[in-house]
């Protein structure tokens, strides 16, 4: 008797677990980008994203005065109910990210992972967009100016971004050309320190003021060499309108450097996963059929990859063609009488010999 309570116990236990791991990985499809046919995901990332441009329009509206003094209490209550949702979203994402695709065969425990992803890019622009209301609501920094913490509410337009295909392809730029980046804005930096000594050397005795210090000068140097130019400060000077001149040429070189190396980039990124949609495209009509559960695959990486549906439909009319001209090629080497192959072969002969096979 004890033994089937045990085991009646254990079958609980068990399906409590399954029914709770389903349900935590149903939240987190829910919450990521959905995929194709999943339109329940897909009601959900519209209905935040709406919510969050909404959430941004209303700080932009709020700060002007007269609109404020007149719909104060309906910016407020909106306030309370987009914090709410995305407190929610945030709760829900932390809990779930355990079940994301690269976590579920990862071996730290629930904690370190839950810990790790509150630290990313996305955890960190979710908590951000939160905090300054709670802030606010329980009077954390007390009689101090509330209009830092408002300007910080701007920062749920980043919660854009995991919506963004175009950001992802950035971030991934950005991250495997570090080096170059930070070649590229070390260069940048020294010739904004030489140009600042030259001109704090050569406009010193003329404008002591506005050239006091190389420190002081360093504004007119990073005005000039982003090409910028607001005009506040000017040499005066022959020699430094000269130097300035000269300045002014090198500036254009310096940033288009960084300009050059993110171009590349970015349309380098692009055309991989071009050739990752054409691979699976490739591998999809292997067989000359398209099926519904390919078509739906391609689909989930288009949008994964961001690539673009003309693009997307050009990738696979091209593959379609290749895959009956490859039909009509074959057809052609059939013997019109028997069906069979025909094969031409050279060997241990020198007459050619046609066989069908």
């Amino acid at each position: 008797m004890c033994c089937e309570i045990n085991t009646c116990a254990s079958n609980y236990a068990t399906e409590h677990a399954l029914e709770k791991h389903l349900s935590r990985r149903r939240i987190h499809e829910l919450l990521e980008i959905a995929s194709a046919g999943d339109n329940i995901s897909r009601i959900v990332d519209v209905g935040l994203i709406i919510l969050i441009l909404l959430s941004v329009i209303s700080i932009v509206l709020e700060s002007v005065q007269v609109i404020n003094d007149s719909y104060h209490v309906y910016f407020y209550w909106f306030e309370v109910v987009s914090v709410f949702i995305f407190t929610l979203e945030y709760v829900l994402r932390i809990w779930s990210c355990v079940d994301s695709p690269n976590n579920i065969k990862s071996k730290s425990s629930y904690l370190m992972l839950r810990i790790r992803y509150s630290f990313s890019f996305s955890a960190v622009i979710d908590l951000l967009a939160i905090l300054p209301f709670y802030f606010m609501m329980f009077g954390l920094f007390g009689n101090a100016d509330m209009r830092f913490l408002r300007s910080f509410r701007l920062l749920r337009i980043f919660k854009l971004t995991r919506y963004s295909a175009a950001f992802d392809v950035l971030n991934v730029v950005f991250k495997e050309n570090l080096r170059a980046f930070g070649a590229a804005f070390f260069i940048l930096l020294v010739v904004m320190l030489l140009a600042a000594s030259g001109m704090y050397y050569f406009e010193h005795e003329a404008q002591p003021k506005e050239f006091s210090s190389i420190l002081a000068s360093m504004w007119w140097a990073f005005t000039t060499l982003t090409t910028v130019g607001y005009g506040d400060v000017t040499p005066i000077t022959g020699a430094g309108k000269s130097f300035g001149a000269l300045i002014t040429v090198v500036g254009v070189g310096m940033v288009a450097l960084p300009t050059a190396i993110l171009a590349s980039a970015f349309s380098e990124q692009l055309r991989l996963r071009t050739n990752k949609y054409e691979n699976l495209a490739d591998r999809a009509y292997e067989d000359g059929i398209l099926t519904t559960n390919e078509k739906e695959e391609l689909e989930s990486l288009r949008e994964e990859l961001g690539i673009g549906k003309a693009v997307a439909e050009q990738i696979l009319a091209n593959e379609e063609k290749r895959v009956t001209s490859s039909k009509i090629n074959q057809e052609d080497n059939k013997c019109p009488h028997c069906g069979y192959k025909i094969v031409v072969t050279n060997e241990d002969c020198s007459i050619p010999l046609i066989k069908a096979i």
